[in-house]
C-alpha cells in the first residue's frame, strides 16, 4: 500500500517538473498567452493526477484492511482450534493420571495379596515335606516288610508287576484291534468291493500282446534275395542304420525284425514295408526311407498320446509328457502293453474316485502318469517311479500326481487319497487273470518263500499257499497258541510279507486254530 502511494507521489512530482519545464520552454518560444494556456493545461493535469493518486490510495488503503481482517480472522481460527486442542489433551492428560493411579492402586493390592500367597506356599511347602517324609518312611517299613513276606526284592518285585501288565496290556491291545478291524471290516470292506467291483465292470480296455519280434509279410520268396542284396550290402546297410536285426529263414514270404526296443523295431517295420511296396531297394534308398519314417514315427507318438489325453479327458499337459505317452504304446510289462495299463489305471482311479466323492479327473491324471517312467530308455538310470517323479516335477505336475507316481508300489509316505486309488487301480489292471504273463519257475519260486517265510513264526506247525498264491493258510498248534496270539500272528505275517514280498493284488492270511477230541471205541 505504501509503496504504490510512494509511485503516485513520485509520479506527481514528474509531472510536475515536465509540466514546468514545458511552461518554461513554451513561454520563451511561443509567448506568453501560450504559456498560460499550457500551464492551464498543466494545472489540470496535475488535479487530475492528484485525484487519480487519491482516489488509488484510497482503494489501497481498502485493500489492506480487508486483507488485514482476513489475516485477523485465520490467526484467531487457528488461535480456536489450537486452544481446543489443548483443552483435549489437558483432559486425556488427566484421564490418563486417574488411570495410572487406578492401576497403581491395583498394583499395590496385588502385590499384598502375591506376598500372603508367597507365606502360604512357603507353610504348605514345609508341612508337604514333612507329609513326604513321613509317608517316604513309611513305604520304605512296607516295602522291607513285603520283602520278608515274599522273600523277593523290590528289583525283582518291580519286574514281575510290569511282566504282568505288559501282558496284559498286550491282550487288551490284540482285542481293541481286533473290535476295531470287525468294525472296519463291516462298514468298509461292502462298500470298497462296490466301488472297485464297479470300477472294474466299467472300465473294459483290450489289451495287446507285444514281443520282441515282428514279422513282415513279402508279396514273393524273390524279394528276400533283393532285401538281402548283393553280397548282404543292403540287409547290413538296412540293420547299421535301424539297430534291428533281420532274420531270413526258411519262413515262406515272410522275414522276422528282432530288437528289444519296440520303437526302433516298429521303424524298421515300416520302413521294410515301404521299401517293398516301392521296389528301390539300395542303401542310398534305404537311408531315405527310414530318416523319412522317423519322423513319421515322431508324429504318431505324439498322436497317439493327444488321442489317449482325448480319450482321457485330461487337458492341457507338457508336450513332452505327451510324446512319452505315446512311447508307453511301444512299451511292454510282464507281456502287458504299459498304455493300455495306463489308461486302464486311469479309468479305474476316476470312477473309484468319482465314488468317493474325489477329484476324478485328477485321479485319472495320475494313474495316466503313473507309469511314465517307463517311457526312458535303458540307459538312464534308476527305478521306473523314480524316473516317473523327476519327469513329472521337470514338467510342473502337481504334488499329488509325484506322489501318486513314486507311491504307487508304496516307496515313500502316502500324502494323498489319490495315491491309495492309483496304488489299488494298478493292482486290479495288473493282476486280473490274462493281464501279464508269468512264467511258471517264477511262480513256483514266489509260493515256495510265501509258505517258508510263514514257517519262521512261533507255534505255526503247516503252511498252505492256496487260489495260485493270493490265500496263506496258518495251522497252528492248539497249545501252543491262544485265539489273541492266533489273530496276532495273521497281522504279523501281512505285515512281513508286506515288507520282504513282492506280488501282485493281495495276498489273504488265514490263521486256523481248532481243537479236536478224539476217542476209540473198542
Amino acid at each position: 500500500m505504501q509503496i504504490s502511494i510512494y509511485v503516485c507521489i513520485v509520479i506527481v512530482i514528474v509531472i510536475s517538473a515536465i509540466t514546468n519545464i514545458l511552461s518554461w520552454y513554451i513561454s520563451s518560444k511561443i509567448g506568453r498567452n501560450k504559456v498560460r494556456e499550457a500551464a492551464k493545461k498543466a494545472n489540470d493535469i496535475i488535479n487530475e493526477a492528484e485525484k487519480n493518486a487519491n482516489t488509488l490510495k484510497r482503494e489501497k488503503l481498502l485493500e489492506a484492511k480487508d486483507e488485514w481482517y482476513k489475516l485477523k480472522q485465520r490467526f484467531d481460527n487457528e488461535t480456536k482450534g489450537k486452544r481446543h486442542e489443548l483443552e483435549k489433551l489437558e483432559k486425556a492428560t488427566a484421564s490418563r493420571e486417574t488411570s495410572l493411579e487406578r492401576r497403581a492402586e491395583l498394583l499395590s493390592k496385588t502385590e499384598k495379596e502375591i506376598r500372603k500367597l508367597e507365606k502360604d506356599v512357603i507353610r504348605k511347602s514345609k508341612i508337604i515335606e514333612e507329609k513326604e517324609k513321613t509317608l517316604n518312611e513309611l513305604i520304605r517299613k512296607e516295602n522291607e516288610q513285603l520283602e520278608k513276606i515274599s522273600r523277593m526284592s523290590a528289583t525283582e518285585a518291580k519286574k514281575l508287576l510290569m511282566d504282568s501288565l505288559i501282558e496284559k496290556a498286550k491282550r487288551d491291545s490284540v482285542l481293541m484291534v481286533k473290535e476295531i478291524r470287525e468294525n472296519a471290516r463291516l462298514t468298509a470292506n461292502k462298500d470298497a468291493k462296490e466301488i472297485i467291483v464297479s470300477a472294474i465292470q466299467r472300465s473294459a480296455v483290450d489289451h495287446a500282446v507285444e514281443n520282441t519280434v515282428s514279422v513282415v509279410n513279402l508279396p514273393n520268396e524273390d524279394m528276400k534275395g533283393r532285401i538281402i542284396g548283393r553280397d548282404g550290402r543292403n540287409i547290413r546297410a538296412f540293420e547299421t542304420v535301424t539297430g534291428v536285426e533281420v532274420i531270413v529263414d526258411d519262413t515262406p514270404e515272410a522275414v522276422v525284425l528282432s530288437s528289444f526296443d519296440p520303437i526302433r523295431r516298429e521303424v524298421a517295420r515300416m520302413a521294410l514295408e515301404k521299401l517293398i511296396e516301392d521296389g528301390r531297394i539300395h542303401p542310398a534308398r534305404i537311408e531315405d526311407i527310414i530318416e523319412k519314417t522317423k519322423k513319421e514315427m515322431d508324429d504318431m507318438i505324439i498322436e497317439v498320446g493327444e488321442q489317449v489325453l482325448v480319450e482321457a479327458g485330461i487337458p492341457k499337459i507338457h508336450p513332452e509328457l505327451v510324446k512319452l505317452l505315446g512311447k508307453l504304446k511301444y512299451r511292454t510289462s510282464y507281456g502287458q502293453n504299459v498304455l493300455q495299463h495306463s489308461v486302464e489305471v486311469a479309468y479305474l482311479a476316476g470312477l473309484m474316485a468319482a465314488s468317493l466323492n474325489l477329484d476324478a479327473n485328477l485321479a485319472k491324471r495320475a494313474g495316466l502318469l503313473h507309469d511314465i517312467g517307463k517311457a526312458m530308455d535303458r540307459y538312464t538310470e534308476g527305478t521306473h517311479a523314480h524316473i516317473g517323479v523327476e519327469i513329472a516335477k521337470r514338467y510342473h505336475e502337481g504334488p499329488i500326481v509325484t506322489n501318486a507316481i513314486e507311491g504307487h508300489h508304496e516307496d515313500v509316505e502316502i500324502i494323498s487319497p489319490i495315491t491309495v486309488l492309483v496304488q489299488a487301480a494298478d493292482s486290479i489292471s495288473g493282476s486280473r487273470p490274462g493281464a501279464r504273463r508269468a512264467t511258471l519257475e517264477g511262480y513256483i519260486r514266489r509260493l515256495e518263500k510265501l509258505e517258508k517265510l510263514v514257517e519262521s513264526f512261533k507255534g505255526v506247525s503247516r503252511t498252505y499257499a492256496i487260489q495260485a498264491g493270493r490265500e496263506i493258510r496258518v495251522i497252528v498248534e492248539q497249545d501252543k497258541v491262544d485265539d489273541l496270539e492266533a489273530f496276532q500272528i495273521s497281522q504279523d505275517v501281512a505285515q512281513k510279507i508286506k515288507t520282504e514280498m513282492e506280488y501282485p493284488g493281495q495276498i489273504k492270511v488265514t490263521v486256523i486254530r481248532e481243537f479236536r477230541a478224539v476217542s476209540y471205541a473198542k
